[in-house]
């Protein structure tokens, strides 16, 4: 679980976390495609951070900087498990 605490060391503009999960109901459901979808954690300059997401064959550095952002609150905290202080600087 990300608190503020650990939130606050992470460096500006680095992936702090990155996986892969279904591109279902139960992972992240971007589209009607299925198949299985990378996902990356970026902290931003501004305190924030966002997840974006893309095809899984796709390397991290692709997804960080062309992936979609992860916009379903509950798809977020799948990827990254963290308090409701950390999810308050979720970048929408």
């Amino acid at each position: 679980m990300l608190d503020i605490e650990a939130f606050d060391k992470i460096p500006a503009g680095s992936t702090f976390a990155t996986g892969v999960l279904p591109n279902s109901p139960t992972g992240i459901f971007m589209t009607r495609d299925g198949g299985d979808l990378r996902w990356v954690a970026v902290k931003g300059y501004a305190h924030d951070w966002a997840v974006y997401c893309h095809w899984a064959y796709h390397s991290e550095d692709f997804v960080a900087s062309s992936g979609d952002k992860v916009l379903t609150p509950e798809y977020v905290k799948r990827c990254v498990p963290c308090t409701e202080e950390v999810m308050e600087r979720y970048r929408i």
